[in-house]
């Protein structure tokens, strides 16, 4: 199968070339990468034009998740469209068969893969990838969970099924929950690993999840998102990470950026929802309410299949 590789980004010049150079490593040689830039003003375009990229130019005030990616899918050529963001980079260098393995099941729609943090995450974070992105894959998931920074999806499907323009946020899960609905399946590929890389000042965190907010209230209407929910989530994440911390002896480092971190998530969300709706129960569960302690992720003898980056952090 050839994979187009669909990258959206503006202004990602500290981590797009990581990702690029991920990319080339990779074991599977049929591959095109389709860069979407929404008007960068820095080196982004200048490093990806060093790599065997197409780029796709759109004005800044035509912008939406949705626009972005359906204007890289209409000019890809690849039968899976692989969707990254411009600030992850893949683990291994089996990363994209990984990903296209399960579309061997001529059932499977959607498939999205493992995400982790490095240094540079909060420990809130930490707690959130290891919650939505655990170790053991799963190869007909019954909820439309899934995320776009590591995701792919049949070129056909979105043929017929192109992704919402008019969202904030959260179109995955819109395209998910709609060819879910429609009898396909999702999977959930633990293998296909990347580090995604938030280096985001506490009001970007709040306007992440309210932007989200406001697209998952359009998308699913069950449950309403009070100032109740908002205070029983808060209190619940903000125990089971200072325990986690505790467990990690890492407590007094962390107990901060814990505490500012899940009120910034929530309020957020509050904000957005405002007296709204909000998820059906298996989505809010994988979405908001916390895990148990979380082990350490799991590092086996992968040697051979990891990408070395050291070369370029000097």
């Amino acid at each position: 199968m050839k994979v187009s590789i669909v990258i959206r980004c503006l202004n990602e010049e500290k981590h797009i070339g990581r990702l690029l150079a991920g990319i080339m490593e990779q074991n599977h040689n049929d591959v095109e990468i389709i860069v979407v830039d929404s008007g960068s003003t820095d080196a982004t375009l200048s490093i990806a034009s060093q790599f065997p990229t197409r780029i796709i130019h759109i004005k800044p005030e035509e912008f939406s998740f949705g626009f972005a990616l359906n204007k890289g899918c209409e000019a890809a050529t690849g039968d899976i469209l692989l969707f990254a963001s411009a600030h992850v980079y893949p683990v291994f260098k089996d990363w994209l068969e990984k990903i296209a393995d399960p579309f061997k099941d001529p059932e499977v729609a959607l498939v999205y893969g493992k995400q982790q943090g490095d240094e540079r995450t909060r420990f809130s974070e930490h707690q959130i990838f290891a919650k939505w992105f655990p170790d053991v894959s799963v190869a007909d998931q019954k909820h439309p969970f899934c995320n776009n920074a590591n995701c792919a999806i049949r070129k056909n499907l979105w043929e017929s099924h192109p992704y919402d323009e008019t969202l904030t946020g959260l179109e995955d899960l819109a395209w998910a929950k709609q060819i879910q609905e429609e009898g396909w399946k999702i999977a959930y590929q633990a293998e296909a690993a990347i580090v995604h890389v938030h280096e985001e000042k506490w009001k970007s965190v709040f306007n992440r999840y309210r932007r989200e907010a406001i697209a998952l209230r359009l998308i699913m209407k069950h449950e309403t998102f009070n100032f109740l929910t908002f205070l029983n989530l808060l209190i619940k994440n903000w125990w089971n990470d200072w325990k986690q911390a505790a467990h990690n002896k890492v407590l007094r480092k962390e107990f901060g950026s814990i505490f500012l971190f899940r009120l910034m998530q929530f309020w957020g969300t509050y904000r957005g929802y405002k007296q709204s709706y909000l998820l059906d129960n298996a989505v809010r569960e994988r979405f908001y309410y916390p895990k148990g302690y979380v082990q350490n992720q799991q590092q086996s003898n992968d040697s051979d299949r990891r990408i070395d980056y050291s070369q370029l952090d000097h």
